[in-house]
């Protein structure tokens, strides 16, 4: 569980509710057409520029901003240097019961690959072609969330034309045209909370977390890829310690 983003959503909208409270009008921002406008107005764009599947999608792929768990690095480059040695030791056939031991499935399909005896070609398409995919699927949502984020005020300002319009038609009324006003201008309070408090945080939350899956599953290849090639454990890991800085390099031996 992402803690950050826990803290940072609950964070943004305390410290708007205490300045709402402390000014002493609370109600005077609560204006259920206002809501309409924006979220209805968000979600109809969306549904017009995406299909109704992508659209459907992006409440699991906001789930993975709360939820999303990424494997250290380190950890991942231990684990291939332990399979490197094991094919050493005992042949490839030795790594089909580690399958059945690792919780990642793009590890265990690299796994089965070796074990099935494929050429360090064939394990690269295939191993490269489900990343490609992999983000793509990140990059539509991340796409979905940013639009999310540009459409929610201009849904905020078509609310505040439609409020203006009205205001205007009753200026024979002087006392009503500040409430009027207070109105219209809510809509546009509610379009810019959402994009700048929920999606476009949201969106740039799921591209981190794309380039952390992404860099942990091109290790995964590199490694699985070197074994293929039948080269030694020390080989294996000083080519995946490559991917990450030298101050994050660790000693790492094979402990099988």
């Amino acid at each position: 569980m992402d803690i950050a983003t826990i803290i940072g959503i609950i964070l943004g909208f305390l410290l708007l509710a205490v300045s709402i409270f402390a000014g002493g009008g609370a109600m005077a921002f609560v204006n259920v057409p206002s809501m309409f406008v924006v979220v209805g107005g968000t979600i109809a764009s969306v549904l017009i520029h995406f299909s109704l599947a992508q659209f459907l999608g992006i409440f699991g792929v906001m789930k993975q901003a709360f939820m999303n768990k990424t494997t250290k690095p380190a950890d991942i480059i231990q684990e291939i240097v332990n399979y490197a040695a094991i094919n050493r030791r005992d042949g490839a056939l030795a790594l089909e019961q580690e399958i059945r031991k690792t919780n990642n499935h793009f590890m265990a399909k690299g796994l089965q690959m070796l074990v099935d005896g494929l050429e360090d070609e064939a394990v690269r398409e295939s191993l490269t072609l489900e990343i490609d995919y992999l983000q793509e699927r990140h990059s539509t949502g991340k796409k979905i969330l940013e639009f999310m984020g540009a459409s929610a005020p201009a849904f905020g300002m078509i609310g505040t034309l439609i409020g203006l319009v009205q205001m205007l038609q009753n200026l024979s009324d002087p006392s009503g045209i500040g409430v009027g006003m207070a109105t219209a201008l809510i809509t546009t309070f509610y379009g810019a909370v959402l994009a700048n408090l929920v999606f476009i945080p949201l969106a740039g939350k799921l591209g981190l977390y794309s380039k952390a899956e992404s860099l942990s599953m091109e290790m995964i290849c590199e490694g699985i890829c070197a074994i293929s090639r039948g080269e030694n454990p020390t080989s294996v890991r000083e080519k995946m310690q490559a991917f990450i800085s030298p101050n994050s390099r660790e000693e790492i031996k094979a402990t099988v």
